[in-house]
Order: structure tokens, then sequence, then C-alpha cells
């Protein structure tokens, strides 16, 4: 009995001497002082179970790694350098040039001009378009998404990637590591390999090699089809079409043609890369002029671990800084970092008409919850808030001023601007400006909009629920 005695004590001096490893480890390299002190009291006050929990999910072991590769990248492939910034254009406002500095400088991307943009809306619209796109490729095929499921749809896109792999085509799948088995068990991107595509895993949980960086998600959505390409919040699963399936999650996708594929085509191989350590050289394809008429302004934006820098953050932040009439934002997760609450929060006092569309039902009722807490802030300084009603949106619209809007794969909570590698697209237009606003503003006149009195009137164990949801808002 003392022997035993004596081995729990060595246990239990072994397990808080490696819990001050990690409480270290959290000071010197969390930037969030909440989730410093969130990681720190957990490993102090549950030694084994809050130093787990910090090796799986509090580590970014991912981030020094993804700094290192897409260096190495940048420095060793000369093709994947950016285009020279674009010259003033008559009649571009000046906040127009201060928003095109600003994502220059934090994403070191400028824009590129002579751009067709197209709005997919829902799987009924941009599965056919995608799969056409496919089947029409002639040299190469990628494809990167955040979610891959078995079904009608999964099926679909299966065979036609297959089919294009036959025909000679390059095809590389890249699904992320946890999104990629986490929603689905039947996986029909498996089987690809045996037939002719390069398949490759993003940071996939494993004990050997260990990785355990299941918190960092590849969460951007990029398909390449020689010179067309395809990028939006849309994952692919049957629930994206409204028509003779289930139908729940509505969601919008956009098909672009023009120099903008290029960068499409270039974030895709640096994921490929990292994921895979291979950095093949960008394959050259010959530009269609679609339309004479393309005017869209584009660039790519690529945030993720491996920077000390919150980039999509900071432009948002940026973004509303520099609205003088309008900000649109329709997004299905609201958690907001304090830096964009105060921006939202400025913009309506000094009389900017700031919008926000949230989904009243949410496949993730936490992040919901969490969400009510926060509006009382925004709707006091001025912000309007609707809900739209059920099915489940997902769609991530950002629209400014008449001339500015960015689309891609981020929300606008936590996960999506510190620990996922997301791709959005900041698109310089007044006409897609438009028919972005135009696509909001229905689901505004369709929805409800929430005022103070109906959130104050809340009965208390639902404020206490959400205020409780809230508390973790960093790590949802």
């Amino acid at each position: 009995m003392h022997i035993f005695s004596d081995f729990q004590a060595v246990w239990l001096l072994l397990a808080h001497a490696l819990s001050w490893f990690g409480v270290v480890h959290a000071l010197l390299t969390k930037r969030d002082p909440r989730s410093a002190l969130g990681w720190t009291t957990a490993m102090l006050f549950l030694p084994v179970l809050g130093l787990l929990g910090y090796l799986l999910l509090g580590i970014s072991r991912a981030e020094s790694r993804a700094a290192k590769l897409l260096h190495k990248a940048a420095q060793a492939q000369p093709d994947y350098a950016h285009p020279a910034p674009p010259r003033k254009h008559q009649g571009t406002p000046e906040q127009a040039l201060q928003l095109e500095r600003l994502g220059r400088r934090l994403g070191s991307q400028s824009l590129c001009g002579g751009n067709s943009l197209r709005i997919l809306l829902n799987g009924d619209m941009a599965y056919p378009a995608m799969l056409n796109a496919i089947h029409q490729a002639r040299d190469h095929v990628y494809l990167a998404t955040y979610i891959f499921r078995g079904g009608f749809v999964g099926r679909r896109f299966a065979d036609a990637l297959a089919e294009a792999a036959a025909r000679g085509v390059d095809v590389r799948l890249l699904v992320d590591g946890f999104g990629g088995s986490a929603y689905s068990l039947r996986k029909p991107w498996k089987k690809l390999s045996d037939r002719g595509v390069r398949v490759a895993r993003f940071l996939p949980p494993r004990l050997f090699p260990p990785n355990f960086s299941i918190n960092l998600r590849n969460h951007r959505k990029v398909l390449i089809c020689d010179n067309i390409g395809f990028t939006g919040g849309m994952n692919i699963a049957d629930n994206h079409l409204t028509r003779g399936y289930r139908g729940d999650v509505r969601d919008v996708h956009f098909r672009c043609a023009g120099p903008i594929v290029r960068q499409l085509r270039r974030s895709f191989m640096l994921d490929w890369g990292f994921a895979t350590g291979l950095y093949d050289p960008l394959p050259e394809i010959a530009e269609t002029d679609e339309n004479p008429e393309n005017t869209c302004l584009c660039r790519v934006i690529l945030d993720g671990p491996g920077s000390e820098a919150d980039t999509l953050n900071d432009l948002f932040c940026g973004a509303v800084n520099c609205a003088r009439r309008s900000v649109r934002i329709m997004t299905p997760y609201f958690l907001p970092s304090h830096d964009l609450m105060s921006s939202l929060r400025s913009a309506a006092l000094r009389g900017v008409d700031v919008r926000i569309v949230l989904p009243a039902y949410n496949n993730l009722a936490f992040v919901h919850w969490a969400s009510f807490r926060l509006l009382p802030t925004l709707l006091e300084a001025g912000v309007r808030i609707w809900h739209q009603p059920p099915p489940f949106v997902h769609s991530k619209l950002f629209a400014v001023d008449g001339y500015y809007a960015q689309i891609g794969s981020a929300n606008l909570d936590a996960r999506s601007l510190r620990l996922n590698f997301e791709l959005n697209m900041e698109v310089f237009d007044r006409t897609f400006h438009d028919r972005l606003a135009a696509h909001i503003d229905a689901a505004i006149a369709a929805g409800t909009e929430i005022s103070l009195e109906s959130l104050h009137s809340r009965p208390l164990p639902l404020k206490l629920r959400d205020a409780a949801c809230w508390l973790f808002s960093p790590y949802l």
C-alpha cells in the first residue's frame, strides 16, 4: 500500500511538471490572452486532461512548418511570383486605393484585371458548372475541398475526376484531414488513387508519424480546370442541392475566368506542396477572353497558421473602417474578434449603413447561441441585424460602398480567422458588388430584423446559456 502511494505521488508530480511545460509554451506562443489564460488554467487545475487537450488542440505545430514551407515555395518557384500592382483608374475612389494597398501588404499579392465572375446559387447551379469544367479539361484539374461526402454528388465528382485522369489529365484532389473523414461514413475519394487521381490529405490526424493538429484545418474550396476556376463556400455534398435531395443547406459559389485563375492555381499548388512536400511548377495555360468587357479587379487572399498577422481579420477591419456609405455582411457563423466588433460599431456610429444577415437556424447550435451574447452591443451602436429563415444558409458574403466585395471560405469567427487555412477573394467592381448586394438585400426582405427589445426580453435561462457558450467562443 505504501509503495502504491509513493507511485501515485511520483505520478502526480510528473503530471504537474509536464503541465508546467505546457503552461510555459502557452504563455510564450499564444497571441490571444484569453486563449493563453484558458489553456493555462486547464493545465494547472486538470494536469492530465488539460495537458492532453492542449497537445491535441492547443499546440499549432503546423504554424512553423507552414511558414517555412510557404516561404520555401515562394523562393524556389519563380513562377509563383505576383503580378505588378494596377495603375489608378480614373474615377476610382480613394478608399479603394487604400484597400488595394492594405490587401497587397497583408497578402503580398497584387490585383489583376480582366476577370469575369459568375454567381452560382446552391448546388443546382454550381455542381453542373463544375462537373462540365472537369469534363472539358485537357491539361489539369485541381480540386481542394473541406468536405467530400458520399452520395449522388460525391459519386458524380469522383467519376468525373477518374474519367479526366483516364484521358491523361493531371488530376489532383486535396481533402482536409479532419473534414474529409468526420462528416461522412462514405468516402468516395478514398478509392480515386486507384483510378489515376493523385490524392492527398491535409494534416490528417495519425499516430505514426504523430500528428494531432486536428484543430488546424484546410477550409479552402477551390477547383481549377485549365483556365476556369471555382471558389466560394460550397463543399461536395448532396445537401447543397435544393431539388430531389435533403437540400438543407443554401450557399453561393463562383465561376472565375481571367488572370485570377492563375492566383487560384497558385494557392492550390502551395497547399499541395504543404501536404505532400512537392512544389511543382505552375502549368501554363492560355487564358480565354470569354467577354471583352471583363472588368473585375480581383485578388486571392490566403490566411492561416504560419503568419504573425491576422490577415483576413485585419482586412475586414480595414474595409469596414474605409466604408463611407454601406457595409453588408452575410455569414453563417458570427463570432467576430474584438477589433472587428469595434470597427462595425464605429462605422455605424459615424452614419454608415451596416447590415448583417445571419441564419435563424444554424447547424452549430452552440455558435448560434454564443452570437446572441454579442448582438446587443452592435444594435446599441446602430448596426442592423436580420435572421433569415431556414434552411441553413452557409453563404459568406461581404460588400462595401458599391465598389468592393469579398467572397470565399472564411466565416466571421475565431476558427476561420485564427485557426483554419482560408481563401477569400477581393473583388473591386461596381457591377459585381451590386449583384452581391441584391442577393443580400433579398435575404433581408425575406428575413426578420432583430431588435434590442426582443433580445432583452429573452428568458433568463436562454441568456445564461448564450453567455456560457460565448465564454468558449475563442475555441468554437
